[in-house]
């Protein structure tokens, strides 16, 4: 197994990971509170080829740092995420956001559309439909503690099937991925804090300002996702102004795994604005 985040930067004493491939625009990939960068690594392919692609690890994910001396709050992501592109010097960037990483897209876009060539929310969670169980067991400290000492890879293992369309999708690699931040204590902890920092209250006091958004959003669906409900989307489609939604079928919650090609070609579709798939 391979992680897909080669390189790091230091913002305010905390290590953020990144994988950085391509010339282009600029891309950036932003995943939910299961996964890492490594979601994204049969999309970063089809992509990098015309565009300057990052996919990032956030702050308590995968290789980043995961003190746990601050919330890992879809706002304070998002404000990270800020620091993060300054101090790459990048100006301006397609955002593409995955599960509660579509969240962090809505703050980032409502707090900075200056930077935003266009928002795209995959499975991504919104409004008050979220968090869902098990998410919001972990809030809890004697279930945070039982998790601690009861999470293992085969309750890992029923998480990601069910997630899953191709269930044969399911190799001992991606298992493999998913399960490697919870070898380590420090790794779970940083897991069941982000859990407990999660707030839906982020997203709903933006709501206006979602709704007032003057940049292209596109909202994909994978329709079998058991996690977040086809209304997160709908809803999301009906009130932002000039936004698209594109269903797939065949695609579930990690739809990056199950639909890898069709995801990134519906995305350079909706960045050079053509409609055909």
């Amino acid at each position: 197994m391979t992680p897909l985040a080669t390189s790091t930067c230091d913002l305010q004493g905390h290590k953020i990971a990144y994988h950085r491939e391509g010339a282009g625009e600029v891309v950036l990939l932003v995943h939910g509170i299961s996964t890492y960068s490594f979601i994204w690594r049969k999309i970063v392919p089809h992509l990098s080829d015309n565009y300057d692609v990052i996919a990032v690890d956030l702050l308590g994910c995968g290789a980043s740092s995961k003190q746990l001396d601050q919330p890992y709050s879809i706002k304070n992501h998002a404000h990270l995420l800020k620091q993060f592109l300054d101090s790459l010097g990048t100006a301006k960037i397609h955002f593409v956001g995955h599960d509660v990483g579509g969240g962090i897209g809505q703050v980032f876009a409502v707090n900075y559309p200056d930077m935003l060539h266009d928002l795209t929310l995959v499975n991504s969670v919104a409004y008050d439909f979220w968090p869902v169980q098990p998410i919001i067991a972990m809030r809890t400290p004697i279930i945070r503690q039982l998790a601690m000492a009861t999470l293992d890879m085969g309750v890992m293992r029923m998480i990601i099937r069910r997630g899953l369309y191709h269930k044969e999708n399911l190799t001992p690699e991606l298992l493999e991925y998913f399960w490697a931040p919870m070898t380590s204590q420090q790794g779970r902890k940083a897991f069941l804090h982000f859990a407990a920092s999660l707030d839906n209250q982020q997203l709903l006091e933006i709501t206006d300002a979602l709704h007032q958004l003057d940049i292209p959003v596109l909202i994909v669906r994978g329709d079998a996702d058991p996690y977040l409900s086809r209304s997160i989307a709908e809803k999301l489609a009906k009130n932002i102004p000039g936004s698209e939604l594109f269903i797939i079928p065949t695609g579930s919650h990690f739809i990056q795994e199950d639909e890898p090609a069709l995801l990134a070609r519906k995305c350079i579709q909706f960045y050079s604005g053509r409609c055909d798939v």
